[in-house]
């Protein structure tokens, strides 16, 4: 789920290596992907999917054109995507971005799959309920965003732990002042320095949002409070998490920034796999560096944490607000200070709006979807209030 992302080419990429190394071929259920034609014509003919769904009609139809007799099912949609999850597949890679994943996530779950879950907006949006259908299916939710594949393999005793901290490379701006990243454009701010990663992410990289989410989806994905958790800036992206112990013992995962490394855990837990990934020889590293993160020029990741300590509706609210903000960034509608600004106005309002209480946790997949309907509806009139301020 989301195949022609950066994610799903890595995830291909991890499969073709394994495949060719071990003789084994895999079989591949169903792909779903964005609207890059291109894209979709090329993995439709290299993976021989048994069923295809891409985001509209018109990309569905111009793939299937150039398809015939391939013996390819072909679907568009939200619908067709949860279709697809729902499909007797193994092991599903679920990396659609945004809450728009959440879903096609829900659908595998329910049905007992293997999930290697790069949308971590499923769980910021729903997290009990999710983890809570996990429980009911059977379901293994593995995580693959680095940061939480390393938090998971350096879990030695639980019962033990201290302290988790995650660490964030400072994205692009991390030495710029205020008043620079007020000038930022959205050229500027998806250039990360260490990750090849498509704009949305690339942007809550910039603002440190993509820290914050991580922070939440730790602490659902490994039962932990806001207070065993921590985020320390290390540029180099070379230490992925730090998990402390009781004893006082820390454990570290460290890998080259290259996605293919905690997919290829993923794809073989709790066994490993082989992948030419690069190999870290630490005498040839130059200093690898740790800093507290600046609060007051990064104000996404307070809000964040504020989120995820307030719990209920919040992380909904939050990821709501933030992707409405995001696309009005990259549409050049509003600046980049703007967007940490129109989140925390849409946090601050959510109670006067009428929306039931930002504390007050959603009981349904219904719920969350109304929660992420209204926080978007405030977050357009927010960010027209913020823009003529």
């Amino acid at each position: 789920m989301g195949a022609s992302g950066s994610v799903g080419a890595s995830t291909v990429a991890v499969l073709e290596e394994v495949g060719a190394r071990t003789g084994h071929e895999f079989a591949i259920e169903a792909i779903t992907v964005g609207r890059n034609v291109g894209r979709a014509i090329e993995l439709a003919h290299s993976l021989r999917p048994r069923f295809l769904v891409a985001a509209d009609r018109e990309t569905a139809h111009a793939v299937e054109a150039s398809c015939a007799g391939l013996g390819i099912a072909f679907g568009h949609g939200p619908d067709a995507m949860v279709e697809a999850a729902e499909r007797p597949a193994d092991w599903v890679m679920s990396a659609i971005v945004g809450a728009a994943g959440m879903e096609p996530t829900l659908a595998a779950v329910r049905r007992g799959a293997r999930v290697a879950l790069a949308n971590k907006e499923s769980l910021v949006c729903a997290g009990p309920l999710m983890l809570a259908e996990a429980a009911k299916s059977g379901a293994a939710i593995l995580p693959v965003d680095s940061e939480h594949s390393a938090i998971f393999q350096a879990l030695d005793q639980r019962a033990r732990l201290e302290k988790v901290v995650i660490t964030a490379s400072g994205g692009p701006f991390r030495t710029w002042t205020v008043e620079a990243m007020r000038h930022a454009t959205p050229a500027q701010a998806i250039k990360h320095p260490n990750w090849r990663m498509g704009p949305k992410i690339s942007i809550d990289s910039a603002t440190l949002m993509n820290k914050g989410l991580e922070l939440i989806e730790a602490a659902l994905l490994f039962s932990l409070t806001p207070e065993q958790l921590d985020v320390t800036i290390h540029p180099q992206s070379i230490v992925h998490s730090f998990v402390a112990y009781c004893d006082g013992s820390v454990l570290a995962q460290l890998a080259a920034a290259d996605m293919r490394v905690p997919i290829a855990y993923a794809l073989a837990w709790p066994d490993r796999t082989a992948i030419a990934a690069e190999r870290l020889d630490l005498t040839c590293l130059a200093d690898l560096t740790f800093q507290q993160p600046d609060l007051v020029a990064f104000p996404a990741l307070r809000l964040a944490r504020e989120a995820m300590t307030a719990g209920g509706a919040a992380p909904a609210v939050l990821n709501a607000a933030n992707e409405v903000a995001v696309d009005m960034f990259l549409n050049g509608r509003i600046g980049f200070l703007d967007i940490a600004a129109i989140v925390e106005n849409v946090l601050q309002c959510w109670d006067k709006a009428g929306e039931g209480g930002i504390a007050n946790s959603p009981c349904s997949f219904a719920q969350v979807r109304s929660i992420d309907a209204a926080a978007r509806a405030l977050a357009v009139s927010a960010a027209g209030r913020i823009k003529t301020a």
